[in-house]
């Protein structure tokens, strides 16, 4: 299996790359949706996150305030280094479990090429897992105005959000292809199709040395 990582800070576009590369047929885990799966209530995570932060992050169901809890985990470095500790081992499992999985699947003729969709990779210390790592990027500014336009954040609350992730210089550091998401949706597509296509090609060859 070739294995890419997907990552870019938020509002940098990455869920529409994500939704392309996944329209070529490539499996995609996505490692927000794991996030909440794994804050469900039963889960281990939820209760730490309530004995951490308190009942408050807690709606009257018993299911997770995600508002509520963003609020408080993003408010200064402890409480999101608290929130990582709860979160992130359990996370990376369930993706390596998802891996493995597909892992044994893969007996086809052309190379399973498969994504893992993380906001955070780089932060996490995962990017060396992987064959290809694409970074999206996008303008401070521009992220900021699609944070507080399409998804309603409060500016605060989207300038704390986008501190609490690396910059992108780092990204850039171990990125193996960067697309630029500045333009039309147009011409996003072609820059992933373009990442795309020379990745296939090189999941092909990596195949064929292997043989």
């Amino acid at each position: 299996m070739y294995l890419v990582g997907l990552t870019g800070g938020i509002g940098s576009g990455k869920s529409t790359v994500a939704a392309r590369l996944g329209g070529r047929g490539w499996p995609i885990v996505d490692a927000d949706q794991v996030a909440r799966e794994i804050v469900e209530p039963g889960e281990p995570a939820l209760t730490e996150l309530a004995e951490r932060f308190g009942a408050d992050v807690l709606q009257a169901d018993g299911s997770l305030d995600r508002p509520a809890l963003a609020r408080l985990a993003f408010a200064d470095a402890a409480s999101r280094s608290a929130l990582d500790r709860i979160t992130h081992p359990r996370i990376a499992a369930r993706i390596a479990e998802w891996v493995a999985t597909l892992g044994a699947d893969d007996t086809g003729p052309d190379p399973l090429i498969a994504v893992v969709d993380h906001p955070l990779l780089i932060e996490t210390g995962q990017a060396g897992r992987f064959d290809e790592v694409i970074v999206v990027l996008a303008d401070e500014e521009v992220r900021l105005a699609r944070l507080t336009g399409a998804r309603g954040l409060d500016e605060d609350d989207a300038r704390a959000r986008m501190r609490a992730q690396t910059d992108d210089a780092r990204r850039r550091a171990v990125a193996t292809h960067v697309v630029v998401n500045e333009g039309t949706v147009e011409e996003l597509e072609r820059a992933v199709d373009a990442v795309a296509d020379r990745i296939e090609a090189a999941a092909r060859s990596d195949r064929d040395a292997g043989d």
